[in-house]
């Protein structure tokens, strides 16, 4: 389950967004910024729409690249929940259990999050649940099962340094286990660069 396996689709995202989606020191946005190409993209003022989707491409990305179809029916959920739409979506994507196993160090990227979930590896609430797509819910627990806790990636990411674990989950490092305490708001979630939820939902309401 190496993260080398995707390294160039998961870069060139970066550049792609202009950004470090995941504030990563290896991103290669780091040293060069300009977009995938032979001499890069040339940058111009977007439209309306523009904006728009490049704030629509930048928060699918961020959660691994989530098809369209998926992200659509997110849009959807998030117009018939109360409440701000734009904070429902962020709520409703960071209830995701690869993006909790991502939030919790339990892998040391979002794309390694997903193959662990795919794999079998995690149990929610005492069951296994190999759907990274699976919404938890406040109060669940997300635990690597007891036979894939000896693998050296898991133990890797908890350890890393790299980022911390939001204030909405509890881990408990040693037991490999987490608590997703509550749905953040936009303001919670550690994103590296700014995410606008709002322009995905004007996006989508156009």
């Amino acid at each position: 389950m190496s993260e080398k396996k995707r390294p160039v689709a998961k870069y060139k995202i970066d550049r792609r967004l202009n950004c470090n989606l995941w504030g990563r020191p290896k991103s290669p946005y780091n040293t060069r910024q300009t977009k995938p190409g032979q001499h890069g993209a040339a940058r111009g003022k977007l439209s309306n729409y523009g904006t728009q989707l490049a704030a629509k491409q930048k928060i699918k990305g961020y959660y691994g690249n989530i098809g369209e179809k998926q992200f659509r029916k997110y849009y959807a959920e998030a117009m018939r929940l109360r409440g701000d739409n734009g904070q429902n979506l962020i709520g409703l994507l960071e209830r995701r259990l690869d993006a909790v196993c991502y939030r919790s160090k339990l892998a040391i990227t979002v794309f390694a999050a997903r193959q662990l979930v795919n794999h079998g590896h995690v149990n929610v609430n005492g069951k296994r649940v190999n759907i990274s797509s699976y919404l938890v819910k406040e109060g669940d627990v997300i635990e690597i099962r007891e036979k894939s806790k000896q693998l050296a990636f898991i133990a890797g990411s908890i350890q890393s340094q790299e980022r911390e674990v939001p204030e909405y989950i509890q881990l408990d490092e040693k037991a490999m286990k987490a608590t997703f305490l509550r749905t953040p708001k936009l303001e919670d979630v550690p994103y590296a660069s700014q995410m606008q939820p709002h322009l995905v939902i004007e996006f989508y309401s156009r």
